[in-house]
């Protein structure tokens, strides 16, 4: 067991396994140590490549969440606690991932506000990170290789409605061209959740932006528009999320990408997340 304490968050004593403090995100170096842990733990990987997967004829891999199939060949589990926020968590997951050793499970324990911990229900998240057993969930990514533990949003890069097109699987969420001087109960984007079952991610459409900030008059206004932050009409699932537009912000768990981009992309991971749930 290797419990992860990102940033200055307040861990018990006497944990079992070991106990590291590490940056409130954490990098790649930061997190050099798991890659070491699991090319301890499983030196080749006997099971399906990445690439093995992806030329398989069905589509097995992206159904029900499954367990690791390298479980049997490991000598010991490792289990990885993240004590954090969700973007500590995305951290990890992003860097287990693009080291392909998924097989690993993972436990969360939230430092504030948490959309992964309501996704998992972790009402006791310590008795469940330490006695807890796995139950896989999709991992869901973006094309630029960054893994989702709580929720993403879509939107304009500079503020207002959002001008773009965002499609989930082959079903079009909003197509939409932004338009001046609307505050709130308009088109501002999306929001995206994983799932805990297939297809994998769950989308809505944004009614107001992510930090809404309004004078005394609007406020009044806002308070008797009953606009609502999002459009639970507009639910689709699916397993992929597609946008376009000429300037699109793209946020994965409060960490915005530094730059706007013009094309992004959410889909399922080939391989399942070990999460450790109730």
């Amino acid at each position: 067991m290797v419990i992860l304490r990102c940033g200055d968050v307040e861990v018990p004593a006497g944990l079992p396994g070991t106990v590291v403090s590490l940056p409130a995100i954490p990098g790649r170096r930061d997190l050099s140590l798991l890659d070491a842990a699991a090319a301890e733990l499983l030196p080749e990987d006997p099971t399906p490549s990445l690439d093995d997967i992806a030329r398989q004829p069905d589509v097995e891999h992206l159904t029900t969440p499954a367990l690791a199939p390298q479980a049997p060949y490991l000598p010991e589990p490792l289990r990885v606690v993240v004590v954090g926020t969700d973007a500590a968590l995305s951290a990890v997951l992003t860097r287990m991932m693009r080291g392909d050793y998924l097989w690993a499970e993972v436990a969360f324990v939230p430092v504030g506000e948490s959309v992964a911990a309501r996704n998992w229900g972790l009402d006791e998240p310590w008795s469940t990170a330490l006695g807890g057993t796995v139950r896989p969930v999709p991992l869901i990514r973006t094309d630029l290789g960054i893994a989702v533990a709580g929720s993403a949003t879509i939107t304009n890069w500079e503020p207002g409605e959002i001008t773009a097109e965002i499609i989930v699987n082959d079903h079009v969420l909003l197509r939409h061209e932004g338009r001046e001087d609307v505050l709130f109960d308009g088109v501002f984007g999306a929001r995206l959740v994983p799932m805990l079952d297939a297809p994998g991610i769950a989308a809505v459409q944004m009614r107001e932006p992510e930090n809404l900030e309004l004078t005394f008059r609007q406020r009044l206004a806002h308070r008797f528009s009953g606009s609502t932050p999002l459009d639970p009409s507009s639910l689709a699932t699916g397993r992929a999320v597609q946008a376009g537009g000429p300037a699109l912000a793209v946020t994965v768990d409060g960490v915005r990408h530094r730059r706007p981009l013009e094309r992004s992309t959410f889909y399922r991971h080939l391989r399942d997340l070990q999460i450790v749930r109730p």
